[in-house]
């Protein structure tokens, strides 16, 4: 019988057991096991969609027993902070005065701030003065793109994650063909797996080619050029 995928939502998975360490994300790491070295004792960690920001956050808010909050939902006073707070997407937050409410009640409380974002605090654009001068004083630590080995480990628990066995061969001639980037190799795993449950049989390579379509970047997938017609 055909089994047909279901839209459930992909909840992220922030276990401490499914981090990686790796040198890309090492300097975030020092820096967050020695939160009372954190100038004013706020830290941000900034870096391109993927690379474990928001992964590396939750760690660290669920060891120090922060409150996590979302940047796109921060919107009016925040309460005051009872612990230390650790706010994702910070960059992307619903309402500058809300931020700048929740850093000034922080300090007052002698509680750390953690923020994340995809650029450096100093480079949000924000129109308030005082917000953009807290920011400017942020220490920020950047968390890399990863290297091959990483993404090698990303893509084998993705697909571990979902049950997904692909063969030895079709592993890797995906692996190095698939963008390097980790929300790349998230989205073809999802299309993998959708692609298998509708089908109901295991991923090849031809149903492999089908579901990625233009993720995957290799010459030998577009169709051969006709050759010229002679003049002779």
């Amino acid at each position: 019988m055909r089994q047909l995928p279901l839209p459930f939502p992909e909840l992220p998975d922030f276990s401490p057991d499914d981090f990686v360490a790796a040198p890309s994300n090492e300097a975030a790491r020092r820096w967050l096991a020695r939160p009372a070295e954190w100038p004013q004792g706020r830290l941000a960690l900034w870096g391109e969609a993927g690379v474990g920001k928001s992964h590396l956050l939750h760690i660290w808010a669920q060891g120090s027993g922060a409150a996590v909050l979302a940047g796109p939902e921060l919107r009016g006073l925040p309460p005051a902070p009872r612990a230390a707070m650790a706010v994702d997407d910070a960059d992307l937050a619903a309402e500058e005065a809300s931020l700048l409410h929740l850093l000034n009640a922080a300090h007052e409380a002698g509680f750390a701030v953690l923020l994340a974002g995809r650029e450096p605090p100093s480079r949000w654009q924000v129109r308030l003065a005082d917000l953009a001068s807290r920011l400017a004083s942020i220490h920020a630590v950047p968390v890399a793109a990863p290297d091959e080995a990483l993404l090698g480990v990303l893509f084998a628990r993705l697909l571990s994650a979902r049950q997904l066995v692909l063969p030895p061969s079709l592993h890797g001639w995906l692996l190095a063909r698939l963008p390097r980037h980790p929300a790349a190799l998230g989205e073809a795993v999802a299309r993998l797996d959708r692609a298998s449950l509708a089908a109901g049989r295991p991923v090849g390579r031809r149903m492999a080619v089908a579901a990625l379509g233009s993720l995957l970047d290799d010459d030998d997938l577009m169709p051969c050029s006709p050759p010229a017609p002679s003049l002779l």
